[in-house]
Protein backbone atom coordinates (compact mmCIF):
# COMPACT_ATOMS: atom_id res chain seq x y z
CA UNK A 1 0.00 0.00 0.00
CA UNK A 2 2.94 2.52 0.38
CA UNK A 3 4.04 2.68 -2.63
CA UNK A 4 0.56 3.14 -3.89
CA UNK A 5 0.69 6.04 -1.68
CA UNK A 6 3.42 7.51 -2.36
CA UNK A 7 2.64 7.44 -6.35
CA UNK A 8 -0.39 9.41 -5.47
CA UNK A 9 1.13 11.68 -3.63
CA UNK A 10 3.69 12.59 -5.88
CA UNK A 11 0.81 12.25 -8.90
CA UNK A 12 -0.87 15.34 -6.70
CA UNK A 13 1.95 17.26 -6.58
CA UNK A 14 2.84 16.92 -10.34
CA UNK A 15 -0.60 18.21 -10.93
CA UNK A 16 -0.22 21.26 -8.18
CA UNK A 17 2.84 22.26 -9.81
CA UNK A 18 1.08 22.18 -13.09
CA UNK A 19 -1.34 24.27 -12.62
CA UNK A 20 0.83 26.52 -10.43
CA UNK A 21 2.85 26.97 -13.82
CA UNK A 22 -0.45 27.86 -15.44
CA UNK A 23 -1.42 30.49 -13.39
CA UNK A 24 2.07 31.73 -13.35
CA UNK A 25 2.16 34.38 -16.07
CA UNK A 26 3.86 37.55 -16.20
CA UNK A 27 2.07 40.66 -17.43
CA UNK A 28 3.12 43.95 -18.91
CA UNK A 29 2.73 46.90 -16.38
CA UNK A 30 2.85 50.80 -16.57
CA UNK A 31 2.29 53.75 -14.83
CA UNK A 32 -0.89 56.21 -14.81
CA UNK A 33 -0.36 59.07 -16.21
CA UNK A 34 -2.17 62.22 -14.63
CA UNK A 35 -5.94 62.18 -15.82
CA UNK A 36 -6.04 58.93 -16.67
CA UNK A 37 -8.82 56.39 -15.99
CA UNK A 38 -9.35 52.91 -17.21
CA UNK A 39 -10.74 53.71 -20.40
CA UNK A 40 -8.47 55.68 -21.84
CA UNK A 41 -5.48 53.45 -20.08
CA UNK A 42 -6.97 50.40 -21.96
CA UNK A 43 -8.01 52.00 -24.99
CA UNK A 44 -3.87 53.21 -25.63
CA UNK A 45 -3.27 49.73 -25.48
CA UNK A 46 -5.99 48.46 -27.62
CA UNK A 47 -7.94 46.24 -24.89
CA UNK A 48 -10.79 48.57 -24.63
CA UNK A 49 -12.78 46.29 -26.99
CA UNK A 50 -13.59 43.48 -24.86
CA UNK A 51 -15.39 42.89 -21.62
CA UNK A 52 -13.09 40.07 -20.75
CA UNK A 53 -9.90 42.19 -20.44
CA UNK A 54 -11.65 45.16 -18.80
CA UNK A 55 -12.79 42.45 -16.07
CA UNK A 56 -9.25 40.91 -16.01
CA UNK A 57 -8.00 44.68 -15.24
CA UNK A 58 -9.96 45.26 -12.11
CA UNK A 59 -9.10 41.66 -11.01
CA UNK A 60 -5.50 41.93 -11.57
CA UNK A 61 -4.95 44.78 -9.82
CA UNK A 62 -7.67 43.85 -6.97
CA UNK A 63 -9.63 47.32 -7.91
CA UNK A 64 -13.51 47.39 -7.48
CA UNK A 65 -15.25 48.07 -11.09
CA UNK A 66 -14.96 51.97 -11.70
CA UNK A 67 -12.60 52.70 -9.23
CA UNK A 68 -10.00 55.44 -10.00
CA UNK A 69 -6.69 55.34 -11.04
CA UNK A 70 -3.75 56.81 -9.26
CA UNK A 71 -1.01 59.25 -10.57
CA UNK A 72 2.68 57.64 -10.60
CA UNK A 73 1.02 54.31 -9.21
CA UNK A 74 2.06 50.90 -11.41
CA UNK A 75 -0.62 48.61 -12.69
CA UNK A 76 -0.60 45.82 -14.55
CA UNK A 77 -2.54 45.45 -18.15
CA UNK A 78 -4.27 42.04 -19.43
CA UNK A 79 -0.87 41.89 -21.65
CA UNK A 80 0.78 39.17 -21.14
CA UNK A 81 4.84 38.04 -21.66
CA UNK A 82 5.90 35.24 -23.42
CA UNK A 83 9.63 34.68 -24.20
CA UNK A 84 9.85 34.28 -28.20
CA UNK A 85 11.07 31.29 -29.49
CA UNK A 86 12.58 32.60 -32.93
CA UNK A 87 10.17 30.24 -34.69
CA UNK A 88 6.79 31.37 -34.76
CA UNK A 89 3.72 33.41 -32.52
CA UNK A 90 1.95 30.10 -32.96
CA UNK A 91 4.64 27.75 -31.71
CA UNK A 92 5.32 30.18 -29.13
CA UNK A 93 2.06 30.41 -27.08
CA UNK A 94 1.32 26.95 -28.26
CA UNK A 95 -2.03 27.38 -30.86
CA UNK A 96 -2.90 26.50 -34.20
CA UNK A 97 -4.89 29.36 -35.39
CA UNK A 98 -2.84 31.64 -38.11
CA UNK A 99 -5.75 34.21 -37.91
CA UNK A 100 -5.34 34.62 -33.89
CA UNK A 101 -1.46 34.81 -34.57
CA UNK A 102 -1.79 37.16 -37.41
CA UNK A 103 -4.20 39.69 -34.86
CA UNK A 104 -0.86 39.33 -32.52
CA UNK A 105 1.61 40.04 -34.69
CA UNK A 106 -0.44 43.25 -35.50
CA UNK A 107 -1.47 44.08 -32.20
CA UNK A 108 2.74 43.95 -31.20
CA UNK A 109 3.35 45.94 -34.32
CA UNK A 110 1.05 48.81 -34.01
CA UNK A 111 2.56 49.35 -30.17
CA UNK A 112 5.88 49.50 -31.65
CA UNK A 113 4.42 51.89 -34.56
CA UNK A 114 2.80 54.14 -31.38
CA UNK A 115 6.54 53.88 -29.08
CA UNK A 116 4.37 51.94 -26.96
CA UNK A 117 6.65 49.39 -27.21
CA UNK A 118 10.21 50.30 -27.38
CA UNK A 119 11.70 47.07 -29.55
CA UNK A 120 10.48 44.85 -32.07
CA UNK A 121 9.61 41.87 -30.69
CA UNK A 122 12.00 39.68 -33.00
CA UNK A 123 14.71 40.95 -31.63
CA UNK A 124 14.06 41.42 -28.17
CA UNK A 125 12.16 38.17 -27.91
CA UNK A 126 9.84 39.66 -26.11
CA UNK A 127 6.03 38.80 -27.38
CA UNK A 128 3.23 41.00 -25.76
CA UNK A 129 -0.39 38.60 -26.08
CA UNK A 130 -3.70 40.34 -25.06
CA UNK A 131 -5.29 38.59 -22.52
CA UNK A 132 -8.36 38.26 -24.92
CA UNK A 133 -6.77 36.09 -27.11
CA UNK A 134 -5.99 33.32 -25.17
CA UNK A 135 -7.73 33.54 -21.91
CA UNK A 136 -11.41 34.62 -23.06
CA UNK A 137 -14.18 32.43 -22.97
CA UNK A 138 -16.96 32.97 -26.05
CA UNK A 139 -19.73 31.47 -25.12
CA UNK A 140 -22.42 29.86 -27.69
CA UNK A 141 -25.90 31.22 -27.30
CA UNK A 142 -28.90 28.90 -27.04
CA UNK A 143 -30.45 28.59 -30.77
CA UNK A 144 -33.60 29.30 -29.43
CA UNK A 145 -32.43 32.98 -28.52
CA UNK A 146 -30.38 33.62 -31.74
CA UNK A 147 -33.76 33.02 -33.49
CA UNK A 148 -35.34 35.03 -31.00
CA UNK A 149 -32.93 37.96 -31.67
CA UNK A 150 -33.00 37.56 -35.55
CA UNK A 151 -36.50 37.87 -35.43
CA UNK A 152 -36.17 40.98 -33.15
CA UNK A 153 -33.71 42.34 -35.45
CA UNK A 154 -36.31 42.00 -38.89
CA UNK A 155 -39.11 43.48 -36.58
CA UNK A 156 -36.81 46.89 -35.30
CA UNK A 157 -35.76 46.97 -38.86
CA UNK A 158 -39.38 46.90 -40.15
CA UNK A 159 -40.32 49.27 -37.35
CA UNK A 160 -37.87 51.92 -37.94
CA UNK A 161 -39.64 52.94 -41.18
CA UNK A 162 -42.72 53.64 -40.06
CA UNK A 163 -43.26 57.14 -37.67
CA UNK A 164 -42.46 56.87 -33.61
CA UNK A 165 -43.42 59.05 -30.69
CA UNK A 166 -41.17 59.98 -28.46
CA UNK A 167 -42.59 62.09 -25.37
CA UNK A 168 -38.69 63.44 -24.45
CA UNK A 169 -39.57 65.79 -27.26
CA UNK A 170 -42.28 67.56 -26.12
CA UNK A 171 -45.66 68.52 -27.43
CA UNK A 172 -44.88 69.93 -30.71
CA UNK A 173 -42.05 67.54 -31.62
CA UNK A 174 -42.41 63.89 -30.45
CA UNK A 175 -44.11 62.61 -33.81
CA UNK A 176 -40.91 61.71 -35.51
CA UNK A 177 -41.25 60.57 -39.15
CA UNK A 178 -38.74 58.25 -40.15
CA UNK A 179 -37.29 59.40 -43.41
CA UNK A 180 -35.29 56.48 -44.08
CA UNK A 181 -32.91 53.94 -42.43
CA UNK A 182 -29.52 55.05 -43.47
CA UNK A 183 -28.20 54.92 -39.87
CA UNK A 184 -29.90 51.73 -38.87
CA UNK A 185 -27.16 49.64 -36.57
CA UNK A 186 -25.76 52.76 -35.12
CA UNK A 187 -25.42 54.14 -31.63
CA UNK A 188 -24.80 57.42 -30.82
CA UNK A 189 -24.85 59.12 -27.55
CA UNK A 190 -25.91 62.39 -27.14
CA UNK A 191 -24.47 64.30 -23.99
CA UNK A 192 -25.87 67.42 -22.94
CA UNK A 193 -22.97 69.53 -20.69
CA UNK A 194 -23.95 69.99 -17.13
CA UNK A 195 -27.40 69.75 -16.21
CA UNK A 196 -29.30 69.32 -12.59
CA UNK A 197 -27.95 71.17 -9.68
CA UNK A 198 -24.93 72.69 -12.61
CA UNK A 199 -25.88 75.10 -15.10
CA UNK A 200 -22.83 75.31 -16.51
CA UNK A 201 -21.52 79.12 -18.05
CA UNK A 202 -24.45 81.57 -16.98
CA UNK A 203 -24.25 85.25 -18.61
CA UNK A 204 -25.24 87.01 -15.80
CA UNK A 205 -25.06 90.37 -17.63
CA UNK A 206 -27.44 89.79 -20.04
CA UNK A 207 -31.20 91.37 -20.22
CA UNK A 208 -32.05 87.78 -19.41
CA UNK A 209 -30.13 84.92 -17.59
CA UNK A 210 -28.69 82.33 -19.88
CA UNK A 211 -27.80 79.39 -19.19
CA UNK A 212 -25.58 76.66 -20.44
CA UNK A 213 -27.33 73.38 -19.48
CA UNK A 214 -30.04 74.75 -21.19
CA UNK A 215 -28.90 75.36 -24.58
CA UNK A 216 -26.69 72.93 -24.88
CA UNK A 217 -29.57 70.44 -23.80
CA UNK A 218 -32.03 71.92 -26.75
CA UNK A 219 -29.52 71.21 -29.36
CA UNK A 220 -28.84 68.27 -28.32
CA UNK A 221 -32.88 66.87 -28.15
CA UNK A 222 -32.96 68.55 -32.02
CA UNK A 223 -29.87 66.44 -32.96
CA UNK A 224 -30.98 63.23 -31.31
CA UNK A 225 -34.42 63.76 -32.96
CA UNK A 226 -32.20 64.45 -36.20
CA UNK A 227 -30.37 60.57 -35.48
CA UNK A 228 -33.59 59.04 -35.06
CA UNK A 229 -35.25 60.01 -37.85
CA UNK A 230 -32.78 58.31 -39.95
CA UNK A 231 -32.86 55.26 -38.32
CA UNK A 232 -30.20 55.79 -35.68
CA UNK A 233 -30.28 55.14 -32.01
CA UNK A 234 -29.79 58.39 -30.22
CA UNK A 235 -29.19 58.07 -26.64
CA UNK A 236 -29.93 60.99 -24.89
CA UNK A 237 -27.97 60.58 -21.32
CA UNK A 238 -28.90 63.85 -19.67
CA UNK A 239 -32.78 64.13 -19.80
CA UNK A 240 -35.53 66.42 -18.48
CA UNK A 241 -39.46 67.39 -19.11
CA UNK A 242 -38.94 70.52 -21.51
CA UNK A 243 -38.40 68.90 -24.72
CA UNK A 244 -37.76 70.89 -27.76
CA UNK A 245 -38.19 74.47 -27.22
CA UNK A 246 -38.31 77.11 -29.50
CA UNK A 247 -38.48 80.48 -27.14
CA UNK A 248 -35.69 82.64 -27.64
CA UNK A 249 -34.61 82.65 -24.13
CA UNK A 250 -34.83 79.67 -22.14
CA UNK A 251 -35.73 79.36 -18.51
CA UNK A 252 -32.88 78.01 -16.63
CA UNK A 253 -34.18 75.37 -14.28
CA UNK A 254 -32.53 72.38 -12.29
CA UNK A 255 -34.80 69.36 -12.90
CA UNK A 256 -32.36 67.26 -15.54
CA UNK A 257 -31.30 63.85 -14.86
CA UNK A 258 -29.73 60.81 -15.92
CA UNK A 259 -31.81 58.99 -18.45
CA UNK A 260 -31.92 56.02 -15.86
CA UNK A 261 -33.56 58.82 -13.36
CA UNK A 262 -31.13 59.27 -10.99
CA UNK A 263 -30.48 62.40 -9.48
CA UNK A 264 -27.29 64.39 -11.12
CA UNK A 265 -24.40 64.97 -8.06
CA UNK A 266 -23.35 68.67 -7.58
CA UNK A 267 -19.91 68.15 -7.29
CA UNK A 268 -18.32 67.70 -10.66
CA UNK A 269 -16.25 64.46 -10.74
CA UNK A 270 -18.98 62.05 -9.10
CA UNK A 271 -21.27 63.68 -11.61
CA UNK A 272 -18.85 63.20 -14.68
CA UNK A 273 -18.16 59.75 -13.19
CA UNK A 274 -21.63 59.31 -13.16
CA UNK A 275 -22.87 59.69 -17.02
CA UNK A 276 -19.55 58.19 -18.29
CA UNK A 277 -20.36 54.85 -16.19
CA UNK A 278 -23.95 55.15 -17.81
CA UNK A 279 -22.23 55.27 -21.18
CA UNK A 280 -19.87 52.90 -20.80
CA UNK A 281 -22.17 50.42 -19.35
CA UNK A 282 -24.59 50.92 -21.99
CA UNK A 283 -21.72 50.82 -24.75
CA UNK A 284 -20.54 47.10 -23.34
CA UNK A 285 -24.56 45.95 -23.71
CA UNK A 286 -24.69 47.33 -27.52
CA UNK A 287 -21.31 45.64 -28.44
CA UNK A 288 -22.71 42.24 -26.95
CA UNK A 289 -25.14 42.72 -29.31
CA UNK A 290 -22.88 43.78 -31.96
CA UNK A 291 -23.15 46.70 -33.16
CA UNK A 292 -19.77 47.88 -34.09
CA UNK A 293 -20.51 51.47 -34.79
CA UNK A 294 -20.76 53.50 -31.15
CA UNK A 295 -20.34 57.45 -30.81
CA UNK A 296 -20.45 59.92 -28.63
CA UNK A 297 -20.56 63.72 -28.72
CA UNK A 298 -21.21 66.09 -25.84
CA UNK A 299 -22.98 69.56 -26.41
CA UNK A 300 -21.53 72.37 -24.91
CA UNK A 301 -21.40 76.77 -24.43
CA UNK A 302 -18.25 78.07 -23.65
CA UNK A 303 -17.67 80.89 -21.48
CA UNK A 304 -14.76 83.30 -22.37
CA UNK A 305 -14.69 87.08 -22.18
CA UNK A 306 -17.68 89.50 -23.45
CA UNK A 307 -15.44 90.51 -26.61
CA UNK A 308 -14.19 87.46 -27.83
CA UNK A 309 -15.86 86.20 -30.71
CA UNK A 310 -15.68 82.48 -30.92
CA UNK A 311 -16.88 79.73 -34.12
CA UNK A 312 -17.95 76.92 -33.15
CA UNK A 313 -15.06 74.16 -32.38
CA UNK A 314 -14.24 70.35 -31.22
CA UNK A 315 -12.08 68.80 -28.53
CA UNK A 316 -10.76 64.78 -28.76
CA UNK A 317 -8.71 63.25 -26.07
CA UNK A 318 -4.93 63.64 -27.51
CA UNK A 319 -4.71 59.65 -27.19
CA UNK A 320 -8.24 58.53 -29.37
CA UNK A 321 -7.41 58.28 -32.94
CA UNK A 322 -11.24 57.53 -33.40
CA UNK A 323 -12.05 60.79 -31.23
CA UNK A 324 -9.57 62.71 -33.52
CA UNK A 325 -11.16 61.54 -36.72
CA UNK A 326 -14.57 62.29 -35.74
CA UNK A 327 -14.03 65.75 -34.48
CA UNK A 328 -12.36 66.25 -37.84
CA UNK A 329 -14.90 65.24 -39.74
CA UNK A 330 -17.21 67.40 -37.70
CA UNK A 331 -15.16 70.67 -38.03
CA UNK A 332 -15.03 69.62 -42.12
CA UNK A 333 -18.86 69.52 -42.01
CA UNK A 334 -18.90 73.30 -40.60
CA UNK A 335 -16.36 74.33 -42.52
CA UNK A 336 -17.93 73.76 -46.19
CA UNK A 337 -21.64 75.46 -44.53
CA UNK A 338 -19.57 78.18 -43.84
CA UNK A 339 -18.02 78.14 -46.90
CA UNK A 340 -21.92 77.81 -48.75
CA UNK A 341 -23.38 79.84 -46.77
CA UNK A 342 -21.38 82.63 -45.58
CA UNK A 343 -18.89 82.77 -47.97
CA UNK A 344 -17.43 86.01 -47.03
CA UNK A 345 -17.33 85.51 -42.78
CA UNK A 346 -15.10 82.60 -43.02
CA UNK A 347 -15.08 80.36 -40.73
CA UNK A 348 -12.18 79.97 -37.57
CA UNK A 349 -13.88 77.06 -35.61
CA UNK A 350 -10.99 73.97 -34.81
CA UNK A 351 -9.81 71.03 -33.68
CA UNK A 352 -8.33 70.94 -29.83
CA UNK A 353 -6.91 68.02 -28.14
CA UNK A 354 -8.37 68.34 -24.52
CA UNK A 355 -7.94 65.92 -21.61
CA UNK A 356 -11.68 65.87 -20.49
CA UNK A 357 -13.27 63.51 -17.95
CA UNK A 358 -15.69 62.32 -20.43
CA UNK A 359 -13.23 62.44 -23.44
CA UNK A 360 -11.22 60.22 -21.22
CA UNK A 361 -13.19 58.19 -19.62
CA UNK A 362 -16.09 57.05 -22.15
CA UNK A 363 -15.39 53.76 -24.14
CA UNK A 364 -17.49 55.03 -27.44
CA UNK A 365 -15.18 57.34 -29.79
CA UNK A 366 -15.84 60.83 -29.02
CA UNK A 367 -16.03 64.53 -29.02
CA UNK A 368 -16.75 67.55 -27.47
CA UNK A 369 -18.37 70.78 -29.11
CA UNK A 370 -18.42 74.44 -27.95
CA UNK A 371 -21.14 75.91 -29.75
CA UNK A 372 -20.61 79.72 -28.75
CA UNK A 373 -19.36 81.68 -26.07
CA UNK A 374 -22.20 82.75 -23.75
CA UNK A 375 -20.79 86.22 -22.84
CA UNK A 376 -20.83 87.18 -26.44
CA UNK A 377 -23.45 89.55 -27.74
CA UNK A 378 -22.78 88.72 -31.34
CA UNK A 379 -22.19 84.53 -30.08
CA UNK A 380 -26.05 85.22 -28.64
CA UNK A 381 -27.66 84.78 -32.14
CA UNK A 382 -26.13 81.15 -32.81
CA UNK A 383 -28.25 80.03 -29.39
CA UNK A 384 -30.68 82.37 -28.92
CA UNK A 385 -32.50 81.76 -32.16
CA UNK A 386 -34.10 78.51 -32.62
CA UNK A 387 -33.57 78.14 -36.82
CA UNK A 388 -30.13 78.80 -35.17
CA UNK A 389 -29.87 76.03 -33.05
CA UNK A 390 -31.80 73.67 -35.40
CA UNK A 391 -29.18 74.42 -37.83
CA UNK A 392 -26.62 73.47 -35.38
CA UNK A 393 -28.33 70.27 -35.06
CA UNK A 394 -28.76 69.86 -38.57
CA UNK A 395 -25.16 70.09 -39.83
CA UNK A 396 -23.87 68.01 -36.43
CA UNK A 397 -26.04 65.53 -37.55
CA UNK A 398 -24.23 65.73 -41.65
CA UNK A 399 -20.78 65.64 -39.62
CA UNK A 400 -21.72 62.39 -37.74
CA UNK A 401 -23.85 60.86 -40.37
CA UNK A 402 -21.20 61.02 -43.01
CA UNK A 403 -18.36 59.97 -40.81
CA UNK A 404 -20.33 57.17 -39.33
CA UNK A 405 -21.55 55.82 -43.10
CA UNK A 406 -17.79 56.45 -44.47
CA UNK A 407 -16.68 54.19 -41.44
CA UNK A 408 -18.78 51.52 -42.55
CA UNK A 409 -17.64 51.41 -45.86
CA UNK A 410 -14.23 51.13 -44.98
CA UNK A 411 -14.82 47.90 -42.85
CA UNK A 412 -16.66 46.64 -45.35
CA UNK A 413 -13.24 47.10 -48.06
CA UNK A 414 -11.07 45.87 -45.42
CA UNK A 415 -10.36 41.92 -45.40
Amino acid sequence: MAPIIVNILISLLLNINLLNEEKAYTYHAVSIKKGDGMWSLLRRYNLNHSECNIDHFYELNGLKKNSYLHAGKKYKLPVYIYTYDSKSIRSTIGIQDWDKAVRIKEYNDDLLSRGLRKTDYKESKILWVPHNEISCVIKDEPEEEIVQIENKVTEEKEESYRNVVNEIYGNKYKDVAILDNSLYGKVFYVVSGHGGPDPGAVCKSCENQLCEDEYAYDVALRLARNLTQHGATAEMVITDKDGIRDDKHLKCDKDERLANGKKIPLSQTPRLKQRTVYVNRKYAKYKREGVQNQYLVSIHVDSRKSNHKQDVFFCHFRESKQGKKLAESLQKKFQQKYDKYQKNRGYHGHVDERNLYVLMNTAPPATLIELANIQNKSDHRRILIKENRQALANWIFEGLSDHALNESQEHVATP
